[in-house]
């Protein structure tokens, strides 16, 4: 089952697919007008909330939430691995997709609060379903969607990051981890410590609704995303010396015609587009409509407005965190005297630059892999549980809270490869209903964008569900 699955993804997420996002993003960026330069407008809308709305979470919370989501392990050790596959020149190309990819997340968080509803308790929901739903008239492809969606949840938002923070730990003891007798099988102590302090810390949060899992993302991610930006510029500060060669190196292999040494197919152009534009693809979610669903519950007067705030997610993610990281990964590599990548893997790059830091390095780098996960598993429920809502109403919701408790239970005890193999499936096949979607639905974004975006009086004009 899992050899099928992977030959399946093969196909999926080879280079046509990526292709295809990307030019999603271009054209969504065409249809905007270009509306990443208003993206320092946008971060001032991200931070104020409306006044005279009422219900639903602050644009600040929901923004928080969003980047809770996408912010993981992929922004440290994805990148080292396109790095590592990709060379130098995967920095831009991951850079790039994120610029174009505003654009789409934009357009997505738009569609969804235009057509987003609320429940019998008054809470706003929304989400690429209830846009196939009311916007293209089509329920049974908003369930397949939601499906997906539900299902994706529990792979690549519970499971794999409860996983990755038990592994993470597990790395750092080194030898220290000891096995145990449980269920007559011998499991790993951290694992099994992971898993339960993990599962109680998710409970808390997890249940108390939107409301506390917005508040907590909220406080949670600027701290630990500060933290981790202030460790990414010590290591920059260390390597200033190289910080020039690094970005001629960037820009250089990102354009290269040269073709791939050591018998390797194509340019160095070619290869280095491939895997950071897979990276930046993975990293910020734009084009798979996840985010739109935390983004449609925020309080706003119009769509405009809150689709505006929620593609700084985009900027923060990729932009800007996926750049900082890999121009330390690239400097601390010419630092070295290396003009290439090493045949090393993600994971030891960002190793070898974060422990150039004195005496805390290493354990920075752990916190900020740790928190990361852990900020996913928080963000990603609320996703999942309007999933599961709109298929099977309130108790289905319900439902799905105890089965995320779960997954984050048992994650740390049990393989993840076919489980990681699950997830890029799922999200693969999240991208055509939502990208199908966002198409038929350009008109409503340029026409949206054209009535709101450039009129600061019209931003704050009210908006009727």
């Amino acid at each position: 089952m899992s050899s099928i699955i992977q030959t399946i993804n093969g196909y999926l997420w080879g280079f046509p697919m990526i292709a295809f996002l990307f030019l999603t993003h271009i054209f969504m960026t065409v249809r905007t007008g270009g509306i990443q330069r208003k993206t320092l407008r946008a971060i001032r809308l991200s931070v104020k909330s409306p006044e005279g709305v009422r219900g639903g979470i602050s644009p600040f919370e929901a923004l928080s939430t969003s980047l809770a989501s996408t912010l993981g392990t992929g922004n440290i050790i994805g990148v080292g691995t396109a790095v590592a596959l990709g060379g130098a020149g995967a920095v831009f190309w991951c850079w790039i997709t994120g610029v174009f990819g505003m654009a789409t997340q934009y357009a997505e968080c738009l569609l969804s609060v235009k057509y987003r509803v609320r429940d019998k308790k008054g809470q706003l929901l929304g989400g690429t379903m209830y846009v196939l739903e009311k916007g293209l008239n089509s329920r049974s492809l908003g369930i397949v969607y939601a499906g997906i969606a539900g299902v994706s949840g529990l792979l690549t938002g519970a499971a794999i990051q409860s996983n990755a923070i038990s592994e993470i730990i597990r790395e750092s003891l080194q030898d220290s981890d000891k096995a145990v007798k449980l269920f007559g099988s011998n499991m790993s102590l951290t694992g099994i410590l992971v898993g339960v302090v993990g599962a109680v810390l998710t409970a808390l949060v997890v249940f108390g609704g939107l409301g506390v899992i917005s508040r907590v993302c909220s406080f949670f991610v600027p701290f630990m995303a500060a933290a981790y930006i202030l460790g990414c510029f010590v290591v920059l500060y260390i390597n200033r010396a190289v910080l020039a060669d690094s970005l001629r190196l960037i820009i250089t292999q990102a354009f290269s015609l040269r073709a791939v040494a050591g018998g390797g197919t194509g340019s160095v152009m070619l290869i280095a587009c491939r895997f950071g534009m897979a990276r930046g693809l993975f990293s910020n979610e734009a084009g798979l409509g996840t985010s739109s669903i935390v983004n449609a519950s925020a309080l706003t007067p119009n769509p405009v407005r809150q689709a505006l705030a929620a593609m700084t997610a985009t900027f923060w993610d990729t932009v800007v965190m996926c750049l900082v990281t890999g121009v330390v990964i690239v400097s601390t590599i010419v630092a070295d005297n290396g003009t290439g990548i090493q045949n090393t893997d993600g994971g030891a790059l960002c190793y070898k630059a974060f422990v150039q830091i004195p005496f805390v390095g290493e354990g920075l780098l752990v916190f900020g892999m740790i928190t990361f996960a852990f900020s996913t598993i928080l963000g990603w429920s609320w996703t999942g549980q309007v999933c599961a809502q709109y298929i099977f109403g309130g108790k289905g919701g319900k439902a799905y809270k105890v089965l995320w408790v779960i997954a984050v239970l048992v994650a740390p005890l049990i393989s993840m490869d076919t489980v990681w193999s699950l997830a890029d499936l799922c999200n693969a096949l999240l991208a055509v209903p939502n990208v199908y979607a966002l198409i038929m639905l350009s008109g409503v974004v340029r026409e949206q964008t054209r009535l709101y975006a450039n009129n600061t009086e019209a931003l704050s004009k009210d908006f009727v569900i």
